[in-house]
């Protein structure tokens, strides 16, 4: 279908696209505000994020399909929420923290890249086993925590 590198490029605009609404998203979310567009799109590229990543070659289950899996699966219930249920109800919390957590895969993906690709993480933390890379990926999964309960508990005015 498209030649690797051409994937490459495409799935990463997706990300950083992505990624860019979800932070307006959850920025909304945490204040108590709505951006129906803007989450509509994040949901959208979020999905597709995960779904491009299938698309490269492999041979085996490798770890980043287990989480493009584990994405798409928390994915369903934003969408539902959103769509399904009108975020009435207990549906908002769900819609808050799915959707934070969407965001948080994102990231966490984006955060493993930087660490693979950028050389000055790379000589920090050579490998994800590294203390610098598991510090970094606590102190993300820790900033998500925090943002999916006050998004969760923030109501948007009625």
């Amino acid at each position: 279908m498209f030649d690797p590198t051409t994937l490459t490029g495409i799935h990463t605009y997706i990300s950083l696209f992505a990624i860019a609404a979800g932070i307006a998203v959850v920025a909304a979310l945490v204040r108590g505000r709505d951006r129906p567009t803007t989450a509509g799109t994040f949901l959208a590229l979020a999905f597709l994020t995960s779904a491009t990543g299938f698309l490269f070659p492999f041979n085996g289950v490798l770890p980043s399909h287990v989480v493009g899996a584990v994405a798409i699966l928390v994915l369903l219930p934003a969408i539902f929420a959103r769509y399904g249920a009108s975020l009435s109800g207990r549906w908002h919390g769900i819609y808050a923290a799915t959707a934070v957590a969407s965001l948080y895969f994102l990231v966490f993906v984006a955060v493993a890249q930087a660490f693979a690709k950028v050389p000055a993480l790379q000589a920090v933390a050579p490998t994800q086993g590294a203390p610098a890379f598991a510090v970094t990926q606590g102190v993300v999964l820790i900033a998500f925590i925090g943002l999916g309960v006050a998004a969760a508990r923030a109501r948007p005015a009625v």
